[in-house]
C-alpha cells in the first residue's frame, strides 16, 4: 500500500478523536462533581483527604480509557498512512497517585483558615466561595491530567515505532492564544534522521508543541514516514499573523501575538465574547 502524500491538523479523524476528547471530558468533570459531596465544609481536615482519594481512583479510571481512545486513534492514522508492518501501541500509565494529590493539594490550598495578616486576597473570601474556587481549579488539573494520558500515548507511540516521524499539534479554531501559536509551528521530528534536509531544525525532540494547560482541547497527530505535513489555512494563518505582528520582539511575542489575534483572526479567542 502506497503512503499518503500529506497529512493535517484538520483531518476529519483529528475531529473525531477531539470530539471523544469531550466527551470523555464531560463524563468526567460529572462524576467529579458528584465527588463533591465528600467535602465537608464544616470537617475539611478530615473530609478532604478522604475526596482526594476518591479522585485519583477517578482520574485513573479515566486515564485507561484515554489512552485507549488515543491508541485507537493513532492505529488509524497508521493505517490510513499506509505503514508497513505491525506495530502495537504502547498505552501510556495513569499518573500517579502523588501527583493528582499535589495537584489537588494545590487546587484546594486556599481553604484552611490563615491569620488575616498572612491571608490573600482569595483567602479571605467566604468558605463557599473558596470551595466553590477550588473545585473550578480541580476540574481544570484534572481533565488535563487525565487526558494527558491520551497526549502521551500517541507521543510515546512516535518515538517507539519505526514508521512515525514526528507529531504537531492540532488546535481548535477558538483555542487561546498560545495553543493557535504552538499549531501553527507544524510538525516536531523525534530525530535528526527524521527531519530530512528541508525541515527547520528547530522543531526536533521536546518542544513546547507538546505543552498542555487546563482545559486544553489540543492534541498531537502523528506524522508517518513518507508523507508530508500540511498546516490547516486556519494555522497558517496564525503563523502568518506572528511572523507579521509578533515574530522578532523577544519577551512580548505572546502578548503581541494575542493582541494581533484579537484584531485579525476571525476565531475568537476564548474570553474574547
Amino acid at each position: 500500500m502506497t503512503l499518503a502524500s500529506t497529512t493535517s491538523d484538520s483531518s476529519a479523524s483529528v475531529a473525531r478523536w477531539r470530539q471523544a476528547q469531550f466527551g470523555l471530558s464531560t463524563l468526567l468533570l460529572r462524576d467529579l462533581r458528584g465527588l463533591r459531596r465528600l467535602v465537608n465544609p464544616d470537617r475539611l481536615q478530615a473530609t478532604v483527604p478522604t475526596w482526594i482519594e476518591a479522585v485519583a481512583a477517578l482520574v485513573a479510571r479515566y486515564s485507561q480509557v484515554a489512552a485507549t481512545l488515543a491508541a485507537d486513534f493513532y492505529d488509524g492514522e497508521r493505517d490510513a498512512a499506509g505503514v508497513p508492518g505491525l506495530f502495537t501501541v504502547p498505552l501510556a500509565d495513569p499518573p500517579p497517585d502523588e501527583q493528582t494529590s499535589q495537584s489537588l493539594r494545590w487546587a484546594t490550598k486556599d481553604l484552611w483558615p490563615r491569620d488575616e495578616r498572612d491571608a490573600t486576597v482569595a483567602q479571605l473570601e467566604p468558605l463557599d466561595s473558596r470551595l466553590d474556587a477550588a473545585m473550578s481549579k480541580a476540574d481544570g488539573v484534572i481533565d488535563r491530567l487525565v487526558l494527558n494520558a491520551g497526549r502521551s500515548t500517541v507521543r510515546g507511540a512516535v518515538q517507539q515505532d519505526a514508521g512515525a516521524v514526528g507529531y504537531a499539534r492540532a488546535a481548535a479554531l477558538g483555542a487561546c492564544s498560545f495553543c493557535k501559536l504552538m499549531a501553527s509551528r507544524g510538525a516536531t521530528y523525534k530525530d535528526l534522521d527524521a527531519v530530512g534536509r528541508t525541515a527547520n531544525e528547530r522543531f526536533i525532540g521536546e518542544d513546547s508543541v507538546i505543552k498542555f494547560h487546563n482545559f486544553c482541547r489540543c492534541q498531537p497527530i502523528p506524522v508517518f514516514r513518507g508523507q508530508r505535513f500540511e498546516l490547516s489555512p486556519h494555522a497558517a494563518e496564525w503563523g502568518r499573523i506572528y511572523r507579521e505582528y509578533a515574530q522578532g520582539h523577544p519577551g512580548n511575542q505572546l502578548r503581541l501575538f494575542r493582541r494581533a489575534l484579537a484584531e485579525h483572526d476571525s476565531n475568537p479567542l476564548p474570553g474574547s465574547f
